[in-house]
């Protein structure tokens, strides 16, 4: 059965976010808001996190998972950026955008691109989000909780609750946080390619 975490979406409550933070330490699956939909999330390293993320979603060994990260800083530890794709994701950030790109040694093997070796990486705009993050002191290793043969992700915590219980460690409910996915953007080769339009503009990317 899930835990579930009521959190204020403007003053999270300090407690309760040590606490998550605590779960997710011990390999906790856990089920929280960002900026653009609902996500699963786990600590970096869990390969038990990553194999039920790929059950729940149905998901095959070529999909990328995302780093979901604090800061400029943090991302920097874990991909390789250029100049030029620096000063796009720099604009960018905090916001609704996933970037993929090469991934550094940091990065777990079993996260990675079995061909291209990327990996997916974004900075929430998420009072809660990063409140989190800042707690965990790490990225969250996540992927947007979409089930499979659905179109649009789940928006309530409770509903998360009720039909996910039986699969994840906790629920994070600070309210609705819409049902768009984040925008795409593969710079894996230097140039922005749009591999998915989402809650991002992309404009800046075309």
């Amino acid at each position: 059965m899930a835990k579930y975490f009521d959190v204020h979406p403007d003053n999270p409550q300090p407690r309760t976010i040590s606490q998550i933070a605590d779960s997710i330490r011990s390999d906790a699956l856990i089920a929280y808001p960002t900026d653009s939909c609902y996500a699963l999330g786990c600590r970096l390293g869990s390969r038990d996190g990553i194999d039920r993320i790929r059950t729940i979603r149905k998901l095959n060994d070529r999909h990328h998972f995302t780093l979901v990260c604090e800061n400029f800083a943090q991302l920097g530890q874990f991909v390789h950026v250029d100049n030029d794709v620096f000063r796009a994701i720099k604009a960018s950030t905090p916001g609704s955008y996933t970037f993929i790109l090469p991934a550094t040694r940091e990065v777990p093997r079993m996260l990675l691109h079995p061909k291209k070796k990327t990996v997916g990486v974004r900075i929430p705009d998420h009072v809660v989000t990063q409140a989190l993050l800042a707690e965990l002191g790490e990225p969250l290793l996540s992927s947007t909780l979409l089930l499979p043969d659905e179109d649009e992700p789940m928006t309530q915590g409770w509903e998360i609750k009720d039909r996910l219980d039986h699969v994840l460690d906790a629920v994070v409910d600070s309210g609705d946080c819409g049902t768009e996915p984040t925008t795409v953007i593969d710079f894996s080769d230097g140039e922005a390619e749009i591999v998915r339009r989402g809650a991002g503009d992309t404009s800046r990317f075309e």
